[in-house]
């Protein structure tokens, strides 16, 4: 998919080199409006008073491959529970190679640090947002987030191009090829249980996204340390536009907050675990039975982090709408039928705005 904006309408700064410079006091541009910052707060909040400790739930995926029939429909039950509870889950045991997944993770970091020059190399335009960037959104003047990415495109295959991935480092491309190919069958394996939780056909929602024809793209995401935290965010606030999003974090420095009523939840990763979290077309698809839920990024001033962050899509001319075997007389359509293409334009134009999108779709009732 492309749009019409060609290049971004100012200068792109490198927020790692603001991080490297030694700067004590971070530019306005990044400063966000007091209700948008960061607020610290542990994962579980009510350990502190005693109470039982709050995080999103965790699921050992090894059980729906069980040969014990009540494991398997426990396992299920409890990935249908999150995503209509939380719209969020850490994967434990779930088939990728741990190995591979640390590898990955670190051929990345070993890019990061490269020379300037050298990533800019690969420097994107918001055409179609391919390879090292520092923004989400063209409007001229908008609030930036504090942090640096590197996106690429895994599938359909004919956007594919691996000349776009960076070498070096040069174990780069072999790695993110292989990854990417395990990520990929995890996920499938998901929409396949989540079709059957919501009373489909096992390969509906696989369907719905294209077939072989879906999409699946990466964003590999740097966040650099901040001499001033409390005052900005790595990824300000927004629910993923795609279908589903496996985050492959930093253990060792939790950064991803999500919104859980009024509150802001900070995520405390497991390690080898994928973080999986629901975007709108899930939504858009069960209308509404599943949840997108609305999380950010928080930095710190003590340690940078890498995260890969994996986005299983709809094929872009797909039109995305509420399954027609949940809508019933007392649960009318929430959603009109709209492409991903069309649905995707926001975010590449507007940024990171919470869940504004997919509540301005909803048809009126």
């Amino acid at each position: 998919m492309t749009n019409c904006v060609q290049s971004w309408p100012e200068p792109v700064i490198r927020v790692q080199h603001l991080s490297d410079s030694g700067l004590l006091a971070i530019p306005e541009r990044y400063v966000k409006k007091l209700s948008d910052r960061p607020i610290f707060v542990p994962a579980s909040p009510s350990a502190a008073a005693g109470g039982e400790v709050v995080n999103i739930p965790v699921v050992d995926v090894s059980g729906l491959y069980s040969g014990d029939a009540d494991l398997r429909r426990k396992t299920a039950a409890e990935i249908d529970e999150a995503c209509r509870d939380w719209g969020f889950f850490q994967a434990v045991n779930h088939g990728v190679s741990h190995d591979l997944m640390r590898r990955t993770r670190e051929v990345w970091r070993e890019f990061f640090e490269l020379p300037l020059a050298e990533k800019q190399m690969y420097a994107n335009s918001p055409t179609t947002y391919e390879g090292y960037g520092s923004r989400l959104g063209v409007e001229k003047g908008m609030s930036l987030d504090w942090s640096d990415y590197f996106f690429l495109n895994y599938l359909p295959a004919r956007l594919r191009d691996q000349n776009k991935w960076p070498s070096p480092p040069v174990s780069c491309r072999e790695l993110v090829e292989e990854y990417s190919k395990q990520v990929v069958e995890l996920c499938g394996k998901l929409m396949k249980i989540f079709s059957i939780n919501l009373g489909l056909k096992e390969d509906y929602l696989l369907e719905a996204f294209g077939g072989e024809g879906l999409g699946a793209c990466m964003r590999v995401n740097y966040y650099p340390k901040c001499p001033q935290p409390d005052l900005t965010l790595g990824l300000s606030s927004h629910s993923d536009p795609g279908g589903m999003t496996l985050l492959f974090p930093d253990e060792n420095v939790s950064g991803l907050q999500v919104r859980r009523g009024d509150n802001w939840l900070t995520v405390t990763p497991l390690p080898n675990a994928f973080i999986v979290n629901l975007g709108d077309q899930l939504q858009v698809l069960s209308n509404a039975k599943y949840k997108s839920v609305e999380h950010r990024v928080i930095v710190n001033s003590e340690r940078e982090r890498v995260s890969l962050a994996f986005f299983y899509n709809p094929r872009g001319d797909m039109v995305i709408k509420p399954a027609e075997e949940l809508i019933t007389e007392e649960e009318p359509p929430l959603y009109p039928p709209t492409t991903y293409d069309q649905y995707r334009l926001y975010i590449r134009m507007k940024g990171p705005c919470g869940k504004s999108q997919v509540e301005s779709i909803k048809s009126p009732q």
